[in-house]
């Protein structure tokens, strides 16, 4: 396993194929083989553009741009049609007759790296429709999978800032220019600070299925830092997403077409819409922009500002060094079905009113329950593990509004910070009952005042909830890296902010964990004079009874939630979660109230 075999290419072609063993089965790694040849293609193209009388001094083999191995450009590649033309179009039947193959597909793109470097002033139509038309050859539907076999990974962000860079310099006649062809279309507009807003509208074939659209806007507020008149191009590409990675742990893939956008360094903000490739109702999407540096999607350049089932508005920030193209993400989303939507809308629901009546019983039975220091400090963390989990739910639902409406970024922002500091308040407090309950076992003859626990118990309860809660949004939001797309929560496949619920709440189920064992050896003995059955029968019973009660109370229900993790696409195991869970506040009035003797 991972052994590397090379084997060099046909007869006819130049390159080598290199393949992995896996699982004792050799497995294609790259393809190198090439029937095209870049130098002798650039030397043929730098020719054509010559002026005529060096193309005539004394033939092609004599100039120094053409000559020798590989390929012998100046024979194989049409060198004896020199009619000096002002564009690249001499080796565009070359290309156009060669298969797109991996090898041709890496020559292609180092080709147009090379024009875009070298031959980039002054592009005028003509250039930029052979550009198009070279670039269009690699970028069909039918051969895009052809990609996964390039060597260098990196050939799609190459291919992708060449394009970029070369269409910058497109020339616009009479204040406009489009260029279409079906895999990459490029367009550009003159625009200047007087301009009611200008937008980009583009709708291209994606497969034999079907057209895909993007659309572009620039707001006229953006129009007015402009202090002189410029232009505007931006260029469309509906199959180079599934090429570019999109480098995150999780299995996500471009939705939708490419669109870069090519603007002055005075406009900063844009706003695209983005129809998706995949339809699914339960799919999130999520805007991002490609860091051209960092070679990868980056969610901090965008935001979402509109997402219904067909299409994504998305607000972006252009940095011309940096984000220049965008698109959006969609990530195999956890299952949904009907099930799963009415088990939580009833349980959170029950659980409300549960919490409600919990703490109203709590208050008129407060002073017959709280005669002892022990039953005090035991009912003062009940108390407050029900206000925790109440104001939770509430503002989980809450936040599902505000998501679903669509409102402004700040409010989800600010339900995301409230929602986590409250359910870690409510996993801090089962921890402070936790304790609570150890200290009544382990320490029996230690008395600790009632003041002293007052400080411990909100320092733990409310305190570590708050540090932890501050220093999440202060980390990650000034890199718009706090919330995840599609819902106010936390962000997890860029900043891994939800680490911040995750690690604290796992952890507290963990030592909870082990304040049950502790709980059922203890209560797990014989009484003295029980015979043999009884006492079997009075331990199970006792050991059932303090698991039941202490299960929802110390919040190990949770823990279903690693089932989840470790299969995240299994219906079953989301639904026996959504149960624990959205009853817990059911669970707490049964067990912690009403069961209660006194």
């Amino acid at each position: 396993n991972g052994a590397i075999c090379i084997q060099p290419c046909s007869p006819s072609f130049h390159g080598e194929t290199s393949y992995v063993c896996e699982d004792r089965k050799w497995h294609m790694l790259s393809d190198a083989c090439a029937s095209l040849d870049v130098q002798s293609l650039f030397q043929v193209m730098m020719l054509e553009l010559l002026p005529c009388s060096v193309g005539h001094g004394g033939g092609a083999g004599e100039h120094p741009f053409v000559g020798g191995k590989p390929g012998d450009g100046a024979k194989h590649f049409g060198a004896g049609n020199q009619s000096c033309q002002a564009d690249f179009s001499c080796i565009i039947p070359d290309i156009l007759s060669s298969p797109a193959i991996p090898g041709n597909i890496a020559d292609v793109v180092e080709l147009l790296k090379k024009i875009s470097v070298l031959l980039s002033t002054n592009v005028t139509r003509g250039k930029m429709q052979s550009y198009s038309r070279i670039a269009n050859h690699i970028l069909n539907s039918s051969i895009i999978s052809n990609w996964a076999f390039v060597k260098d990974r990196n050939a799609g962000s190459i291919l992708l800032d060449s394009v970029n860079s070369f269409a910058g310099n497109l020339l616009l006649k009479n204040g406009s220019e489009s260029i279409q062809e079906p895999f990459i279309a490029t367009k550009g507009y003159s625009i200047h600070r007087n301009t009611s807003g200008k937008s980009f509208d583009f709708s291209m074939e994606f497969n034999s299925t079907g057209n895909i659209t993007g659309h572009v806007v620039i707001p006229k507020e953006e129009l007015l830092r402009l202090p002189r008149a410029s232009k505007a191009i931006s260029v469309a590409f509906p199959t180079l997403g599934a090429v570019l990675e999109t480098n995150q742990l999780d299995p996500a893939f471009v939705n939708g077409m490419v669109l870069s956008v090519l603007l002055p360094e005075e406009l900063q903000n844009i706003l695209l819409t983005f129809e998706k490739l995949n339809k699914l109702e339960q799919a999130g999407a999520q805007c991002v922009g490609w860091h051209s540096a960092e070679r990868r999607w980056d969610p901090g350049a965008c935001q979402v500002r509109a997402h219904n089932v067909t299409a994504v508005v998305c607000a972006c920030a252009h940095r011309r060094r940096s984000y220049r193209s965008f698109s959006i993400l969609m990530a195999p989303a956890a299952p949904r079905s009907s099930v799963l939507d009415y088990i939580t809308r009833v349980g959170l629901g029950l659980s409300i009113l549960s919490l409600v009546l919990c703490l109203v019983v709590e208050a008129v039975v407060w002073h017959h329950v709280t005669k002892t220091e022990i039953t005090y400090m035991r009912h003062f963390c009940l108390v407050n593990i029900a206000a925790s989990l109440l104001v939770a739910d509430v503002l989980f639902i809450l936040a599902a509004i505000v998501h679903n409406a669509a409102l402004n970024y700040q409010l989800c922002v600010a339900a995301t910070f409230f929602l986590h500091f409250f359910y870690l308040a409510l996993f801090f407090w089962m921890f402070t009952l936790g304790l609570l309950i150890l200290y009544g076992l382990l320490f029996i003859f230690y008395k600790i005042t009632r003041t002293v626990f007052l400080a411990a118990a909100f320092s733990i309860g409310y305190g570590c909830p708050l540090v932890i809660s501050i220093l999440t949004v202060a980390i990650t939001e000034p890199k718009n890296g706090y919330l995840r797309s599609g819902a106010c929560w936390l962000n997890w496949y860029e900043t891994k902010a939800l680490l911040a619920f995750v690690v604290p709440a796992l952890s507290i189920i963990v030592m909870n964990v082990i304040v049950v064992l502790v709980v059922v050896v203890k209560t797990g003995r014989s009484s003295v004079g029980e015979g043999c059955k009884s006492q079997d029968l009075s331990s199970m019973v006792r050991v059932s009874k303090n698991v039941a009660l202490l299960t929802p109370l110390l919040g190990l229900t949770w823990g279903f939630g690693l089932a989840t993790i470790i299969d995240s696409r299994s219906l079953a195991f989301h639904i026996v979660f959504a149960l624990l869970n959205a009853f817990q506040g059911f669970f707490i009035l049964l067990f912690g109230t009403l069961l209660d003797r006194k």
